[in-house]
């Protein structure tokens, strides 16, 4: 699976970003799938996750009511809807797919990355 994320760019705060990840391959509509994102000098953390189905979603404290992540199997896209951005929300953002576990806050569940997408909120 070969995954492209775009959608990134810079607002200031409280403004609106919609991430898109498109994914090569049949498998997509099979895998979980999800969003981590990394701060300059931070590690990688978990943002949301999403099921295979796309009934069952995760999101961490810090994103919760602000993020909403979606997918639309029959395009192959996984998107995350981000509102009421703030400057600590500034990351790169990258999609990942295909852990056995879908809330799973392991960077190494996950075997396929996108490349990853700059999100950069001033205030």
């Amino acid at each position: 699976v070969q995954l492209q994320a775009s959608g990134g760019g810079s607002v200031q705060a409280g403004g609106s970003l919609r991430l898109a990840c498109a994914a090569s391959g049949r498998t997509f509509g099979s895998a979980h799938a999800a969003w981590f994102r990394q701060a300059p000098g931070k590690e990688r953390k978990f943002v949301s996750g999403i099921n295979r189905s796309g009934f069952r979603k995760e999101y961490t404290e810090d994103v919760q009511g602000r993020f909403i992540i979606s997918r639309d199997n029959a395009k192959n896209t996984l998107y995350l809807q981000m509102s009421s951005l703030k400057p600590e929300d500034t990351a790169v953002y990258y999609c990942v797919v295909g852990a056995t576990n879908w809330i799973s806050r392991n960077t190494n569940a996950w075997p396929y990355w996108g490349q990853g997408t700059q999100v950069t909120v001033s205030s």
